[in-house]
């Protein structure tokens, strides 16, 4: 799946409406495989935008809390140390 598509279930602070639409043009970009839609496809692709949005709305406020919250920088943290584990396993391979 696209790498530019994160987590945004147990957020504190909670996760954002913009966080959420940013995620579903990202998703509707990669499976286009556009990052702009042609001029006779934007509405397709504002409406493939709008409804991913909205189920992943619905979706992360019918989930159940587990444990703490993430948080971003936690994630930050967690992403920067997976980037150095695999450049390391470039290096030495």
């Amino acid at each position: 799946m696209c790498r530019n598509i994160r987590t945004l279930h147990h957020f504190a602070p909670p996760t954002t409406p913009e966080e959420i639409r940013a995620a579903a043009l990202q998703f509707v970009r990669k499976v286009s495989g556009m990052a702009k839609p042609p001029k006779d496809g934007e509405a397709a692709f504002e409406e493939a935008i709008e409804k991913i949005f909205a189920a992943t709305s619905t979706l992360l406020d019918a989930l159940p809390e587990r444990g703490e919250p993430r948080t971003r920088e936690g994630e930050q943290a967690k992403a920067k140390l997976k980037w150095e584990a695999r450049e390391r396993r470039i290096k030495s391979g």
